[in-house]
């Protein structure tokens, strides 16, 4: 007790000499208005940009794993998700896509038992309760806020993608947005509630409102897109979806899909025509529907876009499209007949002539409005694409991606995609060089090949800038087609396996150092109701408590000019629960620190 009180003694003197300008450390000339809310993006003309009007590109990838029930990325299983993040910011991906479903975000807002989480407690010991190799799993909640700090840190922002309404594997091929067991208004409570939880945190940038809506009528549910109120009209749950996100945050991205099919109009057909007609069939001229990948199909935003009111300027559109090799699409056989894939070759304007143009690329060439191709990727080796046929594909549709400043998230990082592979195998221990040489050239980087960031203070991992860095060098946001590097053989951070992993005997390469975060977990956030949560001592919002919380204390108390604080920051600031901000609880801070005496959370 004497040893613990001595120690509160000094930390306190600590602080009133950092108070009297000792120790405090100056705010650096960087230094944000504020670093929670600086990075939000909007549309203008048809363009997405930062708070200063400039151009921004978002370049970024895929990782699925919160959607199929492993509470947490695939991967984890065998690798360290913390060295993963590091691997996908060094190599420039600026943006992070991340399926979940309805289902966990309503299990998160209820602080619900989790089921098995596929965590490797020994790769990843900063992840459990402990912070010890072996320990107890997080629960999965404290585990994501881990993981939105970390990406906060790298420089990378994150998309929310609603992959589907109940958890599990196949649970995409579901065509609505709501299913038997969750329901559409389930699915804007958990929207609206993930909106809410995470509008003073700008890591956070953007929502999906749902993956690949689709179907057709024979089938049985489909999602179609018109002017009615329909329950399966997904421009109308659309729209219901982007306001329950933007009535909790209006600074929110809300990325829009396509649905599969629409209506041949101009030859008679509807909604109620069936899915082929028989009596014609075969002959073009009588199919009913215009086709294209799930949620590809944004035909009727000419005639029925989507209207967000006052929050227009924060719609993007996003399609999804994939070559030959995930699905022989019809718009693949230009001349009627299936293709000789070893001698084939597919050209830029025949695919926008065939698809493109009219099912989604019109957007962007018209400036009508900007696109994210949320999904696009495949195998591009010889032993899954002996011809070159899908890579030729990839290519062209990269390159117009480049050409036309398409947002995109590549699918994906996951290994285990079983269409088109990922940018890491051999169970997650290695880095596809071939793959990323391929993808590497529609990442936004400057002149020099510096990735670019969309966050103005950091850089995008070790080898990239920050937005204000690239904006301050007097650059233009025109993307250019790089030369693609030689390929190497690089492997993912290696750290020590047990079992049932395998071992890698293999030589391996370290990208970057693993990095130690110094930060304390608050490990107590589960959320019990919809409303405000307070991580008392969290000063600066960032879902941790450490020494800046302190300091940024220190700086509003001292009424210093450039310190910001949010008006969350100021609730969870009042560590001693006293209803003022005093330095009585920038010492409480520095005990939880210490690990005297822990804060712990409320709502």
């Amino acid at each position: 007790m004497k040893r613990m009180k001595k120690l509160a003694a000094v930390l306190t003197a600590a602080v009133m000499l950092s108070m009297q300008g000792i120790s405090l450390p100056a705010p650096t000339a960087a230094a944000a208005p504020d670093d929670c809310h600086d990075d939000w993006l909007h549309v203008e003309n048809g363009k997405v940009v930062d708070m200063n009007g400039k151009e921004v590109w978002m370049t970024g990838v895929n990782w699925f794993g919160y959607n199929v029930g492993s509470q947490i990325f695939d991967g984890a299983w065998s690798a360290n998700v913390h060295d993963c993040l590091d691997l996908i910011a060094d190599h420039g991906f600026n943006l992070l896509r991340v399926p979940m479903s309805t289902q966990i975000l309503l299990q998160w807002k209820k602080g619900g038992p989790d089921p098995i989480i596929k965590l490797n407690e020994y790769k990843n010991p900063e992840l459990t309760l402990e912070g010890v190799e072996g320990g107890t799993p997080m629960y999965s909640f404290d585990i994501w806020n881990q993981v939105v700090k970390w990406c906060k840190e790298k420089g990378i922002k994150i998309m929310m993608d609603i992959h589907c309404a109940t958890t599990n594997s196949a649970g995409h091929n579901f065509p609505l947005w709501y299913d038997s067991t969750y329901s559409e208004k389930d699915w804007l409570d958990a929207l609206a509630w993930f909106a809410d939880y995470y509008k003073d945190d700008d890591t956070i940038i953007a929502i999906d409102l749902k993956n690949e809506p689709h179907g057709k009528r024979d089938e049985g549910s489909f999602a179609k897109w018109d002017g009615s109120s329909d329950a399966n009209n997904w421009r109308y749950g659309a729209e219901k979806g982007a306001k329950a996100c933007l009535d909790q945050n209006p600074n929110l991205l809300i990325m829009v899909e396509g649905i599969e099919v629409y209506p041949k109009f101009e030859k008679g057909f509807d909604w109620n025509s069936p899915s082929t007609d028989y009596a014609h069939y075969g002959d073009p001229d009588y199919e009913p529907y215009y086709g294209a990948w799930w949620g590809a199909n944004l035909r009727g935003v000419k005639d029925f876009p989507v209207n967000l009111g006052e929050h227009q300027s924060q719609l993007v559109y996003s399609p999804h499209d994939y070559g030959p090799f995930v699905y022989e699409q019809s718009w693949f056989h230009l001349t009627g007949t299936k293709p000789n894939w070893t001698s084939y070759q597919f050209d830029r304007q025949s695919l926008l002539d065939e698809y493109w143009r009219d099912t989604w690329a019109y957007l962007v060439e018209d400036n009508t409005a900007p696109l994210l191709m949320g999904e696009w990727g495949g195998f591009i080796d010889k032993e899954n694409d002996p011809s070159g046929a899908n890579t030729q594909w990839l290519k062209l549709l990269r390159d117009y991606m480049i050409d036309m400043h398409i947002h995109h998230t590549f699918w994906c990082f996951n290994e285990n995609s079983s269409d088109t592979g990922g940018l890491m195998y051999d169970n997650f221990q290695k880095w596809d060089d071939e793959k990323y040489a391929f993808v590497k050239p529609a990442l936004w980087q400057d002149e020099n090949g510096v990735f670019i960031s969309l966050d103005h203070q950091r850089p995008i991992g070790v080898n990239g800038q920050s937005l204000s860095e690239y904006y301050g060098g007097g650059h233009s946001t025109t993307p250019k087609i790089t030369t693609e590097p030689p390929v190497t053989t690089t492997a993912a951070p290696e750290t020590t396996v047990t079992e049932p992993v395998t071992t890698v005997t293999e030589p391996v390469t370290t990208v970057t150092e693993p990095v130690t975060t110094t930060k304390e977990a608050v490990t107590t956030t589960k959320q019990e109701t919809g409303v405000l949560q307070i991580i008392y001592g969290d000063t600066d919002c960032s879902y941790m408590v450490d020494v800046s919380d302190a300091v940024l204390l220190a700086r509003v108390i001292t009424e210093d000019q450039t310190a910001v604080i949010t008006d969350k920051g100021r609730i969870n600031a009042d560590a001693n629960r006293n209803g003022n901000l005093d330095p009585d609880d920038i010492t409480a801070i520095l005990r939880h620190i210490a690990k005297i005496e822990l804060l712990g959370t409320a709502v």
